[in-house]
């Protein structure tokens, strides 16, 4: 009987190796699948869950992702509404709703949003930005990052947050700036910068390296801080020496980690200094500003300024001009060119409406509203895409 096993052991064999696919070809058909179906599928044995949860496999499957879904992406806004304790992913285009997403992380009602996104992982700020995560709602993970290297900060301190994909190295960097104020201009101190690597998981203090002091004008805390051409990108006020008081954006170079200064459009107009923004347009830096106008029933318009060619004061254009029926204040801007705005309705109206907002989605180029953009309340809006980032990271929390 011997020969009869070894013959039929030899043939089974033979056919489990050619129906076998090579490993290499199976991670390249993995790497092409939803994130949810690949994280079903580091259940088969230990060597796919190894290889998925590889930097190399989380870029491959981040870069297929990205071209695939570039031009038909997603939203993510979370209200800042005390008792709704959700994000909802929406449509890019149409924040047509697609899912509701529960925060994982324990904050005071009504005191978190999203300051930043980079490749579907998100930066949130709760407790009025003493807290920061970053969370990936895809593979349900999130980690609270580590208190600031700065020392104690006081009372009168301003802070903004950036969130910066840094793509020589394959990382992510958080960026706060600190700024001191209710002091008088001539003795304020300098901005103090700090700077969070997410695969060292720490802080790190870096110098501000221009002779020029600024004031960071007030964001929108509804925008996130416009990520362009490897920068991040403020407003800010200069306040002192012979250019006082001229307002200006600088940039921080997320690679070099200086700072650099940008000249604004020759001849917006400054007087609305509450309604200027900086946005992402279509990979291009993006200057929204809200303008009163002499016209019969429409009191305010905004108008969208890009940099055709980043850094050169002169490709600033004027490509869009948007008139409303009432002053409107600008929430979000995508890079799709979705321009989310709201207004509080007066006493009368809200009474009659029995809601204190109304929000309008408008594509700027159409320019089409959408009356009913599924949004109650102010909500912090940023780009969403899933992913696999934070897989692979330290300290990193489950839900």
């Amino acid at each position: 009987m011997s020969p009869p096993n070894k013959t039929i052991s030899s043939a089974t064999t033979t056919r489990w190796r050619n129906n076998h696919i090579p490993s290499d070809i199976v991670l390249n058909i993995l790497a092409k699948l939803p994130v949810k179906s690949v994280m079903r599928f580091r259940c088969v044995c230990k060597s796919w869950d190894s290889s998925i949860t590889t930097p190399y496999f989380i870029s491959t499957h981040l870069n297929n992702s990205y071209n695939k879904n570039h031009d038909n992406g997603y939203v993510i806004h979370m209200s800042n509404h005390y008792n709704r304790a959700v994000c909802t992913v929406a449509l890019g285009r149409t924040f047509d709703r697609i899912s509701e997403v529960q925060y994982p992380f324990d904050f005071t009602p009504g005191c978190a949003h999203v300051v930043g996104s980079c490749n579907g992982l998100l930066l949130c700020l709760a407790d009025f930005g003493k807290v920061i995560y970053l969370w990936n709602p895809s593979i349900k993970k999130f980690k609270k990052l580590p208190g600031t290297c700065l020392g104690k900060l006081g009372w009168f301190t301003d802070r903004t947050v950036g969130f910066a994909y840094h793509s020589e190295n394959n990382d992510y960097k958080v960026v706060r700036i600190s700024c001191s104020y209710f002091v008088p201009t001539e003795s304020r101190p300098l901005p103090e910068v700090e700077v969070y690597t997410l695969s060292l998981d720490s802080w790190r203090r870096v110098g501000y390296n221009l002779t020029t002091n600024v004031k960071f004008i007030s964001h929108c805390c509804f925008l996130p801080i416009p990520l362009v051409s490897g920068a991040l990108h403020w407003i800010v006020r200069i306040i002192e020496g012979e250019e006082e008081n001229r307002i200006i954006a600088l940039a921080f170079d997320v690679n070099s980690e200086k700072f650099k200064r940008l000249a604004l459009p020759h001849g917006f107009i400054e007087a609305d200094t509450l309604h200027r923004y900086l946005a992402s347009f279509k990979e291009k830096l993006a200057f929204i500003t809200r303008e009163p106008i002499e016209q019969p029933g429409f009191p305010c318009q905004y108008s969208i300024w890009v940099m055709k060619k980043y850094g050169i004061v002169e490709s600033w254009n004027k490509l869009f001009v948007i008139p409303f029926e009432r002053k409107v204040q600008c929430l979000a801007f995508t890079e799709y060119g979705s321009l989310l705005v709201g207004h509080i309705y007066d006493p009368v109206e809200r009474q009659r409406q029995q809601e204190a907002f109304k929000f309008v989605l408008v594509d700027i180029e159409t320019p089409h509203e959408k009356k009913d953009p599924d949004i109650q309340c102010p909500s912090s809006v940023a780009t969403f895409m899933e992913s696999l980032i934070l897989l692979d990271g330290p300290n990193v929390a489950s839900y």
